[in-house]
């Protein structure tokens, strides 16, 4: 039976459920046929999915829509909006959540402290962690993909990027779980815990390092200056938060779902191992084929605006589905077959315009690293359960399984 929200029928689908993320393509693909603009239920409202390629990529580029609600909302929107305690909301002052002016100067500063050398710097640390990972696990000839493998690379980088230490990496990962897990308002409440002790964690970071400056991320975000303007306290809040959700979680999926992917296509896991060189498009063929995000995050109309012919009213939230853009047959050859040497890939997998993702460069070294090493150390690698009885996680951006048994 289909909901009705102000007289607009609202597709009967729980974008959110375990069951749509194990594989929305078939849904996609029947929304870019039929219904290329579709609404939804999404964060207790209706959102507007955009699903076809050429319209996602405007939607990224589109001026008309905004990163910070407050700038699309009319008055009788800004009353009906949920309350969030005071305390939380420093994790809304970062670029992702913000327009231009704000988010210029906000990105310049990131991207001065988001320096290549700090990157390049975790390649050496990255690679001896993968290896420790995989001389664990085959003392025990099996492990889950997920936690033991997929889930410490990026967590490593991102924590010693930031300066956190060893012993507060396991929290620091449990409230970033928290942050992207958020999908509907109850979540939201129940996150509220969490929350609280991140920010008072990051609050202590800060000033440990505003005592004892580091070679570290943190320490650059905190000296950084753009045309003599610094990052607040509650600047520094949201966007450590943002590097800390965005930094690690996008590529636990993007290694677990590659992985995944490739186990399940035995001829091109061959032609990886065999052809090392076929790395670098690999990366973007998985991104594309499995992605490890699947929405674009939320943006909103400032204006009333049409998309695809379909008319969206003033303040209300759009999805980009980037899953979705990624399968568009007509922009990509067989789009449902996975082929690691796919040349022209321009997918918006990492999205695209001025919130084209900071990390991205970070995200291609380590998942490269973890698909090398994983092959390399472990050629018998296997599925230890039918993948179709694998548990999908219920967070609305991002897409990846709860785990990934295998046995080797």
């Amino acid at each position: 039976m289909t909901a009705t929200y102000q007289d607009i029928t609202l597709e009967p689908v729980d974008i959110t459920s375990p069951n749509f993320r194990a594989n929305p393509f078939p849904t996609f693909k029947r929304w870019r046929n039929t219904r290329p603009v579709v609404p939804v239920q999404a964060f207790g409202e209706r959102a507007w999915i955009v699903s076809r390629y050429d319209d996602v990529l405007a939607v990224l580029t589109d001026e008309r829509l905004v990163k910070d609600r407050r700038n699309a909302q009319n008055p009788n929107q800004k009353q009906g909006e949920m309350w969030i305690p005071g305390f939380i909301k420093p994790l809304k002052s970062n670029m992702l959540d913000s327009d231009p002016p704000d988010h210029t100067r906000l990105r310049s500063l990131v991207h001065q402290a988001f320096m290549p050398r700090l990157i390049v710097q975790m390649q050496t640390r990255i690679h001896r962690l993968a290896h420790e990972l995989i001389d664990r696990a085959q003392a025990k000839g099996e492990m889950d993909l997920v936690n033991d493998f997929a889930l410490p690379i990026p967590m490593l980088a991102i924590s010693e990027m930031l300066g956190v230490a060893e012993q507060d990496r396991a929290a620091f990962h449990r409230w970033s779980k928290v942050m992207v897990s958020v999908s509907k308002p109850i979540d939201g409440i129940l996150a509220i815990p969490s929350l609280y002790q991140l920010i008072r964690f990051l609050r202590r970071l800060f000033r440990e390092h505003r005592l004892n400056p580091q070679d570290d991320l943190t320490s650059t975000l905190l000296q950084a200056k753009s045309e003599g303007s610094k990052l607040s306290e509650d600047e520094l809040i949201g966007m450590v938060a943002l590097l800390l959700s965005a930094g690690h979680e996008t590529t636990v999926n993007l290694i677990g779902n590659g992985v995944l992917a490739l186990l399940t296509h035995p001829a091109e896991l061959h032609r990886l191992r065999t052809e090392p060189d076929l790395i670098k498009s690999a990366i973007e063929e998985l991104v594309r084929y499995t992605p490890p995000v699947l929405f674009a995050t939320t943006r909103y109309a400032r204006e009333n605006l049409e998309i695809a012919g379909t008319q969206i009213p003033k303040g209300e939230l759009v999805l980009a589905a980037l899953g979705s853009a990624n399968h568009d047959e007509s922009k990509f050859e067989n789009p449902e077959t996975l082929m690691l040497d796919r040349q022209n890939n321009k997918h918006v997998g990492f999205g695209s315009g001025i919130h084209y993702c900071i990390g991205a460069p970070l995200a291609r070294l380590e998942s490269s690293i973890a698909f090398q090493v994983l092959f390399e150390r472990l050629p018998n690698i296997r599925l230890a359960v039918d993948p179709n009885n694998l548990l999908w996680n219920s967070s609305l951006i991002t897409r990846g399984a709860k785990a990934i048994p295998v046995k080797f």
